[in-house]
């Protein structure tokens, strides 16, 4: 690819970093107004899923051709359950650190499924990004630096599901890209809708409260995650997995700030210290020449 092509695709992931590091305020607003995350990465998805069925309708034909788009289709679902739902409950920012263990997970996924092998110098990178993740995570009171709550538990779980979504996204480059958005969007809708009644039969998630309130944020929140998929579609495509984790980092930045100004987190030095590290980690890997195939 020609460098202009490489930052164009690189612009396109920082546009889906800042849609996804500021979204956690409108899910936040939703649940004040009834709407558990949940519930509302369903409505959300399900809006985008139909938009997309309505531009490129034989799109669902693609699923026929190429069943690996339901793995792409599960992977996304479980990537918006986990991080959704955790922004919404925990610290924001340590939300977001920790849901970046997905560089690690994008290396080993891309070499076992992608055949990019990783580089001396890429695993360094990993590793002092995982280590400013190990940093965030140890608690004063705890001998290991292990998860808290169920915030952690997702910000992880979100985090291997994203890096999957990336890989496949990458492996899956030569199908329609209309029938990636939809395994996305479908997967997000699908999955959240599960996962939503599942919690209502458990106790754990509240039944949904209607609002006229909620109607044009819920809308608003629509199109950006349509806009930021449509832009993560086309840089995830053209980049190799490990530069497209290691680009998305930037979302840390975004959600950081954002959660400052809305005094949404809280910035310990054991954080600061720890997001240090995994942004250190970011821009050595932007400095770095790109894989070869």
């Amino acid at each position: 690819m020609s460098p202009r092509a490489n930052a164009l695709a690189a612009g396109a992931l920082v546009c889906n970093a800042f849609v996804w590091g500021v979204s956690w305020w409108p899910f936040r607003e939703l649940q004040s107004l009834g709407l558990h995350p949940l519930w509302s990465t369903a409505l959300v998805y399900f809006f985008c899923m139909a938009c997309i069925t309505a531009w490129r309708p034989g799109a669902w034909r693609g699923f026929a051709q190429h069943t690996q788009l339901w793995w792409l289709a599960v992977a996304a679902g479980l990537t918006n359950v986990g991080f959704n739902w955790a922004v919404t409950v925990g610290d924001v920012v340590r939300v977001v650190l920790l849901f970046y263990l997905m560089p690690a997970w994008s290396v080993l996924l891309a070499w076992g499924l992608l055949g990019e092998r990783p580089t001396r110098a890429s695993l360094l990178r990993l590793l002092l990004a995982m280590a400013g993740v190990m940093i965030v995570l140890k608690q004063p009171g705890s001998p290991w630096p292990l998860p808290k709550d169920s915030a952690d538990w997702l910000a992880l779980m979100g985090g291997l599901s994203f890096a999957a979504t990336n890989v496949m996204l990458r492996r899956l480059e030569y199908t329609p890209s209309a029938s990636r958005m939809t395994a996305m969007f479908g997967g997000g809708a699908i999955m959240a809708s599960a996962a939503a009644l599942l919690g209502l039969a458990g106790g754990m998630v509240a039944a949904p409260v209607w609002s006229s309130a909620w109607v044009p944020l819920a809308l608003g929140l629509s199109l950006a995650f349509l806009v930021g998929n449509m832009a993560l579609q086309y840089g995830a495509a053209r980049l190799a997995a490990a530069t497209t984790a290691l680009v998305m980092l930037t979302e840390i930045l975004f959600a950081s700030a954002s959660a400052a100004l809305l005094g949404a987190a809280e910035f310990s030095p054991r954080t600061l210290l720890g997001g240090s590290l995994i942004v250190l980690a970011a821009a050595l890997a932007a400095l770095a020449p790109s894989p070869k195939k």
